[in-house]
């Protein structure tokens, strides 16, 4: 199995974090708004994972200058866990026989992929840097 070449660099994640965050919290708001049965619940679910992505966009050293709290390997974690609640909210929140599920399930999924594809390493902060090297 080969490995999934590492094609987004910290500044470009985190662009990526800005988009999602707007897509998600927009999505809460439309369904909220628009999204007939269940369609708070899906609202709810959107603005939840919106606030998470922006929550860690917000406190995330992209540029490992320590100018920021949460370095961006503590990032990586918590897209997993996030993107984690974005799969299975339909679920959690009684909506996934619904067609708007399938805006979460397809979130998850590009997310898997950035999470995939992002270079964590670059943004390392030069004592986690020296720390790998002796370790």
């Amino acid at each position: 199995m080969q490995a999934v070449p590492k094609l987004i660099s910290p500044k470009q994640h985190k662009v990526l974090d800005w988009i999602v965050t707007a897509t998600y919290l927009t999505a809460g708001g439309l369904f909220t708004a628009f999204g007939g049965r269940h369609g708070k619940r899906a609202g709810i679910a959107a603005l939840i994972n919106g606030s998470m992505v922006l929550g860690a966009t917000l406190l995330t050293d992209y540029d490992g200058d320590g100018r920021r709290p949460l370095s961006f390997s503590t990032h990586r974690k918590l897209d997993i866990g996030q993107l984690s609640l974005a799969a299975s909210a339909p679920q959690l929140f009684g909506f996934s026989e619904e067609a708007k599920s399938w805006f979460f399930r397809g979130q998850a999924l590009s997310e898997v992929a950035v999470v995939a594809m992002t270079d964590w390493e670059a943004a390392a902060r030069p004592a986690e840097r020296i720390r790998d090297m002796a370790a």
